[in-house]
C-alpha cells in the first residue's frame, strides 16, 4: 500500500469538503492513512493460506462448527464500514484447522474492501483449499452503515449471506443439520 499517495488523497478529499478548522484537521490525512492501512485493509498484507495451520484429523469425526466470530469490513462500493458475526463450519477429512486460525482467516478476508457476497465465498473457499475438508458452510450475519447511514437509513437491517461447499453443497440434509447449530440449536 502507498501510504504517501493515500495520505495527499485524504487531504484533497478534505479541501473538497470545505473550510474547516486547520489545526484540528492538520494531522488527519496522516491519521487516517495508518488507520486504514494499518488495520482497515491490512488484510491484504495477510494469505490466509499461510495462516491456516492444521493438524491430522481423527477418522470418522463430525462437523467443527466456530459461531460469532466478530468481523469488520469495509463496502467496496462505498468505502463505508460493515460489520457482523460470522459462522464457520466445516466436516473434516484429513487435516483440521487450529481454532484460532479460522477467526483468523476471516479477519485477513474481512480486512480489505469487500462486498458481504464476496468476503462469504472468499472464507469458505479458504477453508476448502487448504484444509480439504468434506464440506464447508459459512455464514455472515452483518449490518452495513451504507444501508443504515445513507440511503434508505433502515437501522438495525441485517444482510445474511451463506455459502457452501462439498457435502454441505451436496447434501441439503447436512447442510440443514449444520445451520441449526450454527443458528444455536443442538441439533
Amino acid at each position: 500500500m502507498d501510504r504517501d499517495k493515500m495520505t495527499a488523497a485524504i487531504r484533497t478529499f478534505l479541501e473538497g469538503i470545505g473550510p474547516g478548522d486547520g489545526e484540528e484537521l492538520e494531522r488527519t490525512p496522516e491519521r487516517v492513512a495508518a488507520a486504514w492501512c494499518d488495520d482497515l485493509v491490512s488484510g491484504y498484507g495477510i494469505d490466509p493460506a499461510e495462516i491456516l495451520t492444521w493438524t491430522d484429523a481423527a477418522p470418522g469425526g463430525g462437523p467443527v462448527l466456530v459461531r460469532q466470530i466478530s468481523f469488520a469490513s469495509i463496502c467496496a462500493h462505498h468505502l463505508l464500514p460493515f460489520s457482523g458475526q460470522a459462522h464457520v463450519a466445516y466436516l473434516p477429512d484429513e487435516r483440521l484447522a487450529g481454532l484460532s486460525k479460522i477467526g483468523r482467516v476471516v479477519d485477513a478476508h474481512a480486512r480489505r474492501l469487500q462486498t458481504q457476497e464476496r468476503l462469504t465465498a472468499s472464507i469458505a473457499d479458504s477453508l476448502r483449499d487448504v484444509l480439504a475438508p468434506r464440506g464447508v458452510l459459512v455464514v455472515l450475519c452483518a449490518e452495513h452503515t451504507c444501508m443504515t447511514l445513507r440511503g434508505v437509513r433502515k437501522e438495525q437491517a441485517e444482510m445474511v449471506t451463506v455459502e457452501a461447499r462439498g457435502i454441505y453443497l451436496d447434501e441439503p440434509a447436512r447442510r440443514s443439520d449444520v445451520l441449526g447449530l450454527l443458528r444455536g440449536g443442538t441439533g
